[in-house]
């Protein structure tokens, strides 16, 4: 029997309340179905303390907890800061080449970079699951986030391609 994917959700902001941004909320939503599909599978919440407290993770872990994820099975990265760092502590959390792949959870703009940026790492992964109406947010927003997406995914490859060996150790 083979084990379990790995579920790993990737942060986003949160408000100067302490509540989680509508991007936020969308990934939480996303490996919260992600979990109930693979009800065995670690989660790993990953985002560190940005411009307001509380960590990004921490605000996933509440969130998940207080739909009946128990505790071991949640795993928090308070410590990164941005997609890079993400995607180095779940490669490092699986192993490159190791079991099943992992199930990232994010938008869909940003899919695309992080699972570059894995399978870069050796790491198999694959998009986790969108609910409904995931895409409705404001068109110019969409489109800025894919520009800033192309710019990012030459940025952190090039980072990847040269760091690849120290990034894992």
């Amino acid at each position: 029997m083979s084990p379990p994917p790995t579920i790993a959700i990737f942060g986003a902001a949160v408000r100067a309340d302490g509540q989680p941004s509508a991007a936020l909320r969308r990934r939480i939503g996303y490996g919260l179905e992600a979990a109930r599909a693979f009800p065995d599978s670690p989660v790993i919440c990953s985002g560190g303390v940005g411009r307001h407290g509380p960590s990004e993770a921490s605000v996933m872990l509440a969130a998940l907890r207080w739909h009946g994820l128990p505790n071991e099975q949640l795993i928090a990265d308070e410590a990164s800061l941005d997609t890079l760092q993400s995607v180095v502590v779940v490669a490092r959390a699986v192993g490159a080449g190791m079991g099943a792949p992992v199930v990232i959870c994010s938008d869909d703009y940003h899919v695309p970079r992080i699972r570059l940026m894995l399978a870069m790492l050796g790491v198999r992964s694959v998009a986790g699951p969108r609910p409904a109406g995931w895409a409705r947010g404001a068109p110019m927003h969409r489109v800025g986030m894919a520009l800033r997406e192309m710019v990012a995914i030459v940025y952190d490859g090039a980072i990847v391609a040269v760091r690849r060996r120290r990034l894992l150790s």
